[in-house]
Formats: C-alpha cells, structure tokens, sequence
C-alpha cells in the first residue's frame, strides 16, 4: 500500500487498485492545538459545518508524512501510517488472532497479581491472552472486602444484572439457579436470555476446601469450526435458527431471541450461546426441526466431551476472567459436608477490557 500524488489529488494504492482520497476526509484531520483537543484528541471544531466543496491548493509527501494546503488557508500534516491505518476498518484488537484449544491444552494462562498490576506491560500481555485464548487466571488476588469489585473496575466498569453488582457462588437454600447448589454444572454460556448478553465474567475464589467443585472450560470457538468441518448442514442451521432463551424469577422474566452461534458481517464466529435447560425451540417445518434437533444434540455432544473440556481447580486468590461470548464453563460435582466452597462473580462488557488493552499499548508503545 503506498500514498501517491497528481494534480493536487491524493491517492492511495491498494493491491493494485488506485482510489482517491476525498479532499473532505482530509480536511476533518487538520490537526494542530487550534483544531484538536491535545489531551482528549477531540475537534475543536464541528465537520458539518465546513462547506462540502473543500478544495485543496497543494499537497506535499515526504517518506513519513503528507502535508495538505487547502484553499481557504488551512494547512496540515498528517503522517502515512494513520493514513494506512483508517484504511483499514478492522480495529487493532483483530490483529490478536484467536487460538483454537481442546483438552491437550496445558498453559492455563497464569498471571500473579501484584500492586499496581493494572498500570504494568504484564496487564498488557493477560489481556493479550485472553484475547487469543477467551480466558485468563490470576493468582494471589485480595480475597477480603470484595476485592472482585475492585478489580473489576479497575479494568472497566461492572455489568450488574437481577443477581446484583455481584453474586456469591455457593449452596444455598432455595436457589434460582443451580449454580447455587453442590450439583455438577454442564458446559453452557451464561445469560443467553439477555439483550445484549453480558461479554465477560469474572469469577474469584474466597474459599474452596472441597475435593471435587472442579471449573470446567470448553473454547466455542473451536467446537463450533469443528462442527463446521465434519457437519456442514448442522452448523448452517445453527447458524441461522433463532430461539427463545428464557429466564423466570420472582420479579423478573427476561426472554431473547437469538442463534446458537452468531456470525460476524464476514460470516467468521463472533458468538455462542448454549444453555439447554432454558432454551426453546420454535415451531418449524417437520423436516427443518428434525435437522435442527439432530445439529442440538451434536453440538452439545461436542459440548461436553472429554476431548474439548479442560478442568482445573480454582485456589483461595484464583480469579478467572472468561469470554461469556466465545467460553462454556462447568463445574465437577462436590460435596459440601466437606467443607466451603465460596466464589464471587461479576460480568464487565467488551469496552473494558477493549479500552484498557488500547490505552496500555499505547502506554507501553506497543506494536501488535
């Protein structure tokens, strides 16, 4: 890709392709203190007041930057890398490339936490991770006061829901949720009844003093290219069937209507939703419901075999942050005469996780 140069028009040559770049696009990146805000980088000026017919008098390219004359007087300069990049519509966080894992995965991604740690390149580098691999654990998070409150806004700002601004994982006495009792967990993705789903959890471990309560994660992603592969009938389907997620409670009915796996405006993975015990399936042609039915079954056959599930046990300081989008998670069944198995949870979106991984890599001029 390069910038050229004819008649006082700027052109950019892409993949053999020569496109104009319009005199307009370059006038609303004039830059300077009188025409953005240094800190915030915001205009000082308002674009839909300029006049649609912005000419430009002359143009300047050096290796680095292009310089732009305007005919009402305005000069700037702005460098061929931001050019290139506002090329590209892809934001930065697509140049982390997903990695595919099954049940060979060793490296759980193990971060220890220390003061200051949201402010270090090892923050960075956990994000980064958790970008590729859709989770992360920390180790030696503060187990007292609700330090997952803390910590979670450290990164953004919580996601609170019916369950509160956070919510005590642990058997209790008439629970409306069987997360909340000593039952085995079956790989699923939380709040699919919801618009929009929260993106990521949080859950922190105060105690465990258990044998069994085992985590248990299946990457979605990977099943769902895997169904794609062996089962192409089955995965079109999924991907283009909605149903009711629903969910009833004392004060509440929250209800969504969605695909088990969604795709992305290029038809790549972006999201999966599975949890069957709330979900239902509307009413379909016979034959349609009968493909629909058998792509279910075996996609929660994948869901939960030995060859995709990873299993680990969350210790007093373990904090695992999880794509809710992309991860199923689980539990092992375990016995609570043993003793107190206590976790705490709490959801944060996209945009946390997205602006502080942006503003450490800046921070730290870090190239992707």
């Amino acid at each position: 890709m390069k910038i050229e140069l004819f008649e006082n028009k700027v052109f950019y040559n892409d993949d053999g392709q020569k496109k104009e770049i319009h005199p307009f696009w370059l006038r609303e990146r004039v830059d300077g203190d009188q025409y953005v805000d240094n800190k915030t980088k915001q205009r000082l000026f308002d674009p839909t007041k300029l006049k649609e017919n912005v000419e430009v008098s002359k143009v300047n390219l050096s290796k680095n930057f292009l310089e732009v004359i305007f005919k009402d007087g305005i000069i700037t300069k702005i460098a061929i890398e931001n050019i290139f990049k506002e090329i590209s519509t892809d934001s930065d966080l697509k140049l982390i490339k997903k990695i595919k894992w099954d049940s060979k995965l060793k490296n759980f991604n193990y971060f220890d936490f220390d003061e200051n740690f949201f402010e270090k390149k090892s923050m960075f580098d956990a994000l980064t991770k958790f970008y590729q691999y859709g989770f992360v654990i920390f180790k030696k998070v503060p187990t007292s006061n609700n330090f997952l409150i803390n910590f979670a806004n450290s990164i953004g700002s919580i996601r609170r829901t019916n369950f509160g601004e956070y919510f005590d994982v642990k058997s209790k006495p008439n629970p409306n949720d069987l997360a909340y009792t000593s039952l085995p967990l079956a790989p699923h993705t939380d709040n699919p009844y919801r618009n929009p789903v929260p993106c990521i959890q949080i859950l922190h471990c105060i105690e465990n003093e258990v044998s069994g309560g085992y985590s248990t994660l299946v990457d979605g992603y990977t099943v769902t290219e895997q169904l794609k592969k062996d089962f192409p009938d089955f995965y079109k389907i999924l991907t283009e069937i909605k149903i009711r997620f629903q969910f009833i409670d004392e004060s509440v009915v929250l209800e969504s209507w969605a695909k088990m796996i969604s795709l992305d405006e290029n038809n790549q993975f972006k999201q999966v939703r599975f949890s069957p015990r709330l979900d239902f399936v509307p009413l379909l042609e016979k034959t349609r419901l009968e493909l629909f039915y058998k792509a279910r079954n075996k996609i929660s056959e994948l869901y939960n075999s030995d060859d995709f599930r990873i299993e680990f046990k969350l210790n007093p300081g373990d904090l695992l942050m999880m794509d809710n989008h992309r991860l199923l998670h689980g539990r092992t069944v375990y016995d609570a005469n043993e003793g107190n198995r206590f976790l705490q949870g709490c959801y944060i979106d996209y945009d946390s996780t997205e602006g502080k991984l942006k503003y450490l890599k800046k921070k730290f001029e870090i190239e992707f």
